[in-house]
């Protein structure tokens, strides 16, 4: 096997100056690098990653923990994310915490051992603040506030809760059922969220370490100062298909006068097949807005009005802190991870991600 000794002599140079252009570190003259190089592409020698990983004390590796890979938000978010990390030369390691026994906590204690550069955390966690907080690692969260100084990246989801309930209303929505995952996971404590015990639109927008919630706590919020009714109708957890056919099967059952319905993509295009297939006219007799702005809107069977998030700016805003906290590391500190979010407009978010609305065949026109 050719090693580092063979490259050196090959080149005319000592073994410490190919260690050098191996590894990357120090000053070689440009004569020197371009003989060390000649030499190991005559000799095909291949570094040994491990050994120049362990020289950087890196592994070039970026763990990313998601609920499921099943669910098409999710999907797509890792595709994107994947391509952005490979940009900056970084692998992915992937951790769907439905499909692993003991969740998060594994990749959690591999990055504690060193045996990755970072992590991305972009699925619920029942963990406290101070569990994160200790890690001391970098970290960045998606969509979520897992404590102070760790950074956090998600879409504006009040702004996308505002573009909804603008919609609905100018199109004279009365009745609008908001249909998703289970209400409890977005509460950090009993009554955290400030709900009225009639069931009024919460008040505590800033308060959740789940951000997306606010999407469907400012919907509520203003479909109640323009009088209109509504309700939320839970699903079961994110890859709970089945649980998202109950619930729309139930709200077309009951019939007492839902002319609306707001859910991911996933539930959205469960809710146009359902209405399509009872003879339900959409959107004449009920209006469909979908929340992610996935390819499953493709696939739904007509075009749905949809919030599209922007995952190609998502996952180069994900990136670029985790770049940012593993640099700061390297250089013997973590003073980038501990930059808090002082600035941001949703307290504990340190990167607001615009979302837009896609006016599609499912809503109607203004009134």
């Amino acid at each position: 096997m050719v090693g580092m000794r063979d490259v050196a002599k090959k080149a005319g140079v000592s073994l410490s100056t190919v260690s050098l252009v191996v590894n990357d570190t120090g000053y070689v003259s440009d004569d020197m690098r371009a003989r060390v190089t000649k030499a190991m592409r005559a000799l095909n020698y291949i570094p040994n990653e491990l050994a120049r990983n362990l020289y950087h004390n890196r592994t070039n590796l970026v763990g990313v923990i998601v609920p499921t890979i099943r669910h098409p938000f999710f999907a797509t978010l890792t595709a994107q994310l994947q391509h952005e990390l490979a940009v900056q030369g970084l692998r992915t390691m992937l951790c769907s915490t439905s499909d692993a026994e003991n969740g998060e906590a594994e990749y959690v204690d591999m990055l504690r051992r060193h045996m990755m550069d970072g992590l991305v955390m972009a699925a619920h966690t029942a963990h406290a603040a101070d569990y994160w907080t200790s890690v001391h690692r970098p970290i960045v969260a998606f969509d979520r506030v897992l404590g102070a100084g760790i950074p956090s990246v998600g879409s504006d989801h009040e702004q996308g809760g505002r573009l909804v309930a603008d919609l609905l209303i100018r199109s004279g929505a009365r009745h609008v059922a908001m249909i998703g995952g289970p209400r409890n996971q977005f509460d950090d404590a009993a009554g955290l969220l400030g709900r009225s015990a009639a069931g009024g639109a919460a008040d505590g927008l800033a308060s959740t370490t789940f951000p997306t919630v606010r999407y469907y706590l400012t919907l509520e919020r203003e479909l109640a100062r323009a009088g209109v009714r509504y309700e939320y109708v839970e699903a079961g957890e994110v890859a709970d298909f089945d649980g998202y056919r109950r619930a729309i099967r139930d709200v077309f059952d009951r019939a007492d006068g839902i002319d609306a319905v707001v859910s991911s993509d996933v539930g959205a295009a469960i809710c146009v097949r359902e209405a399509l297939g009872r003879g339900v006219a959409i959107p004449r007799d009920v209006q469909v807005v979908a929340y992610d702005g996935t390819y499953l809107n493709d696939l739904t069977g007509m075009e749905p009005t949809a919030v599209v998030q922007d995952f190609r700016a998502i996952a180069q805003s994900i990136t670029h802190r985790i770049v940012q906290a593993i640099a700061g590391e390297s250089k013997g500190g973590m003073a980038v991870q501990q930059r808090n979010a002082a600035n941001s407009t949703q307290p504990g978010t340190d990167v607001l991600v615009p979302v837009t609305l896609r006016v599609g065949a499912t809503t109607r026109a203004a009134r």
